[in-house]
């Protein structure tokens, strides 16, 4: 039976092109970034270092979600069960990271909800690398693990930055609703728009309302 992949060398995770290595890489680098901003004090690069954390956790996320987690449903008889587990705690981070958007920097709510963030995520990594990912490892050689890489990688590079309550958590829906949303993503990040203050919600919502509305519309088109 697999062990967890934090502890094993990249040639045993099926190379630096496998699912299991680029896995590992992401969560070592939230790591780093949750860490760094719990040494800094308040000021612009603890915000610059918490937005990083936020777009690495959801495109990463989005991925799994879209082209790891199907993966793990049909390569192991308890997928279901460990994705399932998952899936709940990115819907709690979701969540938690749609509040502090929405509430003011160095406010005492706002830090509360960052200390319960990065918890969630430091336990996501665990769930993910002790058990889900292993599970994978004992189903895929490595060339087809370096192919699933491929496509998460890909998939990743173009996913949502930001938390979307309305998007499901798994395909076809997050897909649909997934793509408007993360052109709408990227160009905040780019421009560097943020939401602070009532006005700046109010255009994000009519914005996403308009933008999930016509993915919706596709979607139900597909299926009937």
């Amino acid at each position: 039976m697999a062990t967890t992949i934090e502890t094993q060398s990249v040639d045993q995770l099926g190379g630096p092109g496998s699912v299991l290595a680029l896995q590992r890489r992401d969560h070592a680098e939230m790591g780093r970034l949750m860490d760094r901003y719990e040494a800094l004090a308040d000021g612009a690069e603890r915000e610059r270092v918490l937005k990083d954390v936020v777009q690495l956790v959801f495109s990463h996320a989005f991925a799994e979600e879209t082209v790891l987690w199907p993966a793990v449903r049909r390569a192991a008889a308890d997928g279901e069960e460990l994705t399932s587990r998952v899936e709940e705690e990115h819907q709690g981070i979701n969540d938690l990271v749609t509040d502090i958007e929405r509430l003011d920097p160095g406010t005492a709510e706002r830090e509360e909800k960052v200390r319960r963030v990065f918890a969630l995520i430091r336990q996501d990594i665990r769930d993910e690398e002790d058990h889900v990912l292993p599970r994978l490892q004992e189903a895929l050689d490595a060339g087809r693990l370096r192919r699933l890489g491929a496509a998460w990688e890909t998939v990743r590079r173009s996913a949502p930055t930001h938390p979307h309550p309305v998007v499901p958590r798994r395909p076809p829906g997050n897909v649909v609703l997934g793509v408007p949303l993360s052109l709408y993503d990227r160009l905040r990040d780019g421009l560097g728009l943020g939401v602070s203050g009532p006005w700046g919600r109010r255009i994000l919502a009519g914005m996403t309302g308009l933008l999930v509305s016509a993915a919706v519309a596709v979607l139900v088109r597909k299926r009937s």
